[in-house]
């Protein structure tokens, strides 16, 4: 294999390869077993990934070690992250969130029927398979580790996640796999409007006011966006779990079913857009 550096970060580094005889490119990520502070929760994350099989979730095709590091050959996303893609486009159709939201919540269907919960859906965690335009596009689920096995019922109690996303009974310390489906919501809400429900200038801002569970869509900046979507952010960012839609309730939402019937044709007003990129600089910086 011949291979090209793509990324590092804090426990090693994603390069591409290319398979020598197939011609085939895969990204391979290394991992410093010096680096890391959880082995056992890394190999969790490993027999996770090799048991996915969804279009919407990367695919793992197989591990190497060594002494010193381990590999994980991978599918290679070269489209970009979520919100980078949307803001690289300059404009963004309500039709294309309908699309996006989609694959995110075909994803979250298909891990919570294999007993997975993920635990930290974000922007960040989702790429684009091509630089194709989004309706021509897969979206696909990275970084399962902070995910946990859980079956239906199961309680789980370690905090995870990131601060805009998490749900409140994540803070709470008692929660079953419904979180996903509101970090779901959280990135809708986001992605529509260009800031997220819950916003704070400091994670303890934030977190105050998600576990409250209260946000508001404003006039300004919701006016364009269809009541379909509102509807479904609602029961997506429901506070009573027990309430809150099950993926495959969301996918049976009209605003998903019929990509978004009664938004308009035209792009979302630019400001949205220019509110997403003021978001994304200001979390960045934040990291």
């Amino acid at each position: 294999m011949k291979a090209r550096k793509l990324g590092e970060g804090t426990y090693g580094s994603v390069s591409s390869a290319v398979h020598k005889q197939t011609g085939v490119v895969r990204a391979i990520k290394t991992m410093s077993k010096g680096q890391m502070k959880n082995l056992a929760r890394f190999k969790q994350e490993v027999a996770i990934m090799k048991v996915m099989d969804h279009p919407n979730i990367i695919k793992l095709f197989e591990t190497f070690e060594d002494r010193r590091q381990i590999y994980l050959v991978m599918e290679l996303c070269s489209g970009g992250e979520l919100f980078d893609r949307i803001i690289e486009a300059g404009h963004f159709r309500e039709s294309d969130g309908a699309i996006v939201v989609s694959h995110i919540l075909h994803a979250i269907f298909y891990m919570h029927k294999m007993d997975v919960c993920h635990r930290d859906l974000k922007p960040e965690n989702f790429l684009f398979l091509t630089k194709d335009s989004i309706d021509k596009n897969v979206l696909k689920l990275i970084d399962f580790g902070l995910s946990s096995p859980a079956s239906d019922g199961k309680v789980m109690s370690t905090k995870a996640g990131t601060p805009y996303y998490v749900a409140p009974q994540v803070l709470q310390g008692k929660y079953d796999k419904s979180c996903d489906l509101w970090s779901c919501g959280v990135i809708m809400y986001t992605m529509l409007c260009g800031y997220p429900p819950f916003y704070g200038k400091t994670d303890h801002e934030v977190l105050h006011k998600v576990k409250s569970g209260n946000f508001t869509f404003d006039q300004k900046d919701w006016k364009n966006v269809s009541d379909d979507a509102k509807a479904l952010i609602r029961m997506l960012i429901k506070f009573d779990p027990a309430e809150r839609y099950t993926a495959e309730q969301a996918l049976q939402h009209e605003w998903i079913r019929c990509r978004a019937p009664r938004s308009t044709t035209a792009s979302l007003q630019a400001g949205i857009v220019d509110n997403l990129r003021a978001f994304q600089n200001q979390h960045k910086m934040k990291k």
